[in-house]
């Protein structure tokens, strides 16, 4: 496990092999079969565009999670996520109740610059990335410029990378496109989601 600080208080614990090769293998079939993909439109700067990507949204019972002008409504766990949840709450230690699910088909999709600071994750969310499929760079730098360093991670198959403290008010974070040949990767981030 290594762990990375990031100024002024939060932090990063990242696991490149959390799962071993053959559960991962496992879990990736799985979640590409059972789960609910589709592709829905964001707005941005006034216009409404597709995201580039596939998503969908599970979670331990029935709430909403709001992001980017969209509006999700949790399907009940799939997949075998409650027990992928279950086990990341363990290394992050605490619990989670729900998952964002990202389907990545090839190098041209992508996650933009961003940060999970929604009202409804709370002060200082604590989430967990989980990588399944098809290595990518993930990036982090300062949502302000100042003396802290970007950071730039591979998120690998079976990787875990967990973000706590306040990570999600200074920071930022992205899935770049790539030209590079790319196989699926599926990545889910866990968080809990508090009642509004």
């Amino acid at each position: 496990m290594e762990s990375i600080q990031l100024p002024p208080g939060g932090w990063l614990r990242f696991w490149p092999a959390f799962f071993e090769p053959k559960q991962a293998d496992a879990h990736m079939e799985n979640l590409i079969d059972d789960l609910a993909w589709s592709q829905r439109s964001i707005r941005m700067f006034g216009r409404e565009i597709p995201q580039p990507r596939l998503t969908a949204f599970y979670g331990a019972h029935a709430m909403a999670y709001r992001y980017s002008g969209l509006t999700w409504h949790a399907e009940p766990w799939a997949g075998g996520l409650a027990a992928l949840a279950d086990a990341v709450a363990k290394a992050a230690g605490c619990a989670f109740n729900s998952v964002l699910c990202n389907l990545y088909r090839d190098g041209q999709d992508s996650m933009g610059w961003h940060a999970d600071d929604e009202p409804e994750l709370g002060v200082n969310p604590v989430i967990a990335s989980v990588s399944f499929g098809q290595s990518r760079r993930f990036d982090l730098k300062p949502k302000v410029k100042n003396s802290a360093e970007s950071v730039r991670l591979t998120l690998g198959h079976g990787s875990v990378l967990i973000m706590g403290g306040d990570t999600q008010h200074h920071w930022v974070h992205q899935i770049p496109k790539t030209r590079q040949d790319c196989e699926p990767r599926i990545n889910l981030t866990f968080r809990w989601i508090h009642p509004s």
